[in-house]
């Protein structure tokens, strides 16, 4: 995977950095894995706008992806590689040998005519899945499972990856992306390597246009807008706005967000690095 600036014909090309998509084999999704996906537009079930700033872009169809890797002892052959509009990451297409097929996160290093395993019997090479009692220590994971078999909810997006760092009994401890270290059971499933498209970080837009795209409607600050329309509006010239705060009148920074009883957090060994 790399990217590729282009030629400053235009003030939008000046500054686009776009991913050159050498690795996509196939065009066409898989049809029995999709669906058409229904955009809301920010508004909910009797049509009131509760998220602002959402709306337009581009019709996408939605690509069931298989997180649970439940087919153990299963080989699949990887048939395409594939862009997935709903997500950062590459997806692959598997032909497992019982005819099924389901799509999957692309690892980095994964090739077309590779065959995957998953379940408790399978190689720790990448793209197979298996519990982290299987996996050596130090290996480079993700797709990492919370509870057994509830299917991967941890290093989805693109060039993410965690590292499985030891084991504690019943738990194994992993290092996170975001800097957090955690013990997770040892029964769950996760897949060998780093998820693919690494250079996403690396790609620029270049327009404002590029994010109408992608549903996004313009964001106008609070600072901007009149006093009855939000905190930090109002005043002579360019005010400071004051202490950051939301719309509703809560501060925006510097507040703990999560709940100091939850139950998840005795699991959490060294919370995440702290900018």
């Amino acid at each position: 995977m790399a990217v590729r600036k282009l030629k400053p014909t235009t003030p939008g090309q000046r500054h686009k950095i776009i991913g050159t998509f050498e690795e996509i084999t196939a065009s066409v999704p898989e049809k029995s894995l999709t669906y058409g996906k229904h955009s809301t537009g920010g508004r909910n079930n009797v049509g009131k706008m509760t998220v602002r700033y959402m709306g337009g872009g581009h019709k996408r169809k939605f690509r069931f992806i298989d997180f649970r890797r439940d087919k153990d002892g299963v080989p699949a052959v990887v048939k395409t590689i594939e862009y997935d509009p709903n997500r950062s990451a590459r997806i692959a297409l598997l032909f497992y040998a019982d005819g099924e097929k389901r799509y999957i996160i692309a690892p980095n290093g994964l090739q077309v005519g590779m065959t995957l395993m998953s379940g408790a019997e399978a190689a720790p090479e990448v793209g197979n899945a298996l519990p982290l009692q299987n996996i050596p220590v130090g290996t480079v994971i993700h797709n990492i499972e919370l509870r057994p078999g509830q299917g991967a909810l941890l290093v989805r997006s693109a060039g993410n990856f965690a590292q499985l760092t030891s084991r504690e009994g019943r738990y194994c401890v992993i290092k996170l992306p975001s800097g957090e270290t955690r013990k997770i059971l040892s029964a769950c499933k996760a897949t060998v390597g780093s998820v693919g498209n690494s250079d996403h970080a690396l790609e620029s837009s270049g327009k404002a246009g590029r994010s109408r795209w992608l549903g996004r409607r313009p964001h106008n600050r609070g600072v901007v807008m009149n006093p009855h329309d939000h905190p930090m509006g109002g005043g002579e010239g360019r005010q400071s706005g004051g202490h950051p705060r939301s719309r509703k009148g809560l501060y925006a920074k510097g507040l703990k967000t999560r709940a100091p009883k939850k139950q998840s957090s005795k699991y959490i060994i060294e919370r995440a690095n702290k900018k």
